[in-house]
């Protein structure tokens, strides 16, 4: 099953070839103690945050890993 912007965070970095994908554009994100707090959101929860709009993150970037980690399994 493709990875959507309505995924949760925990499914995401439960599965091992996605969690490589991720840390390549976040290094350390996987292993922040903080992502535990995360891991029921989605990913458009996470961009509807001030911090993500802060951080440089954008629907267009976010889709990009996603459509990056969904071409694993193609």
């Amino acid at each position: 099953m493709p990875y959507t912007l309505d995924s949760t965070v925990g499914a995401i970095l439960k599965d091992p070839r996605a969690k490589v994908v991720m840390d390549k554009y976040a290094p350390g994100l996987s292993s922040n103690p903080m992502i535990g707090m995360a891991k029921n959101f989605t990913i458009k929860n996470i961009l509807s945050m001030p911090q993500a709009k802060s951080a440089g993150l954008t629907v267009e970037k976010v889709q990009q890993v996603l459509d990056e980690i969904n071409r694993l399994d193609a």
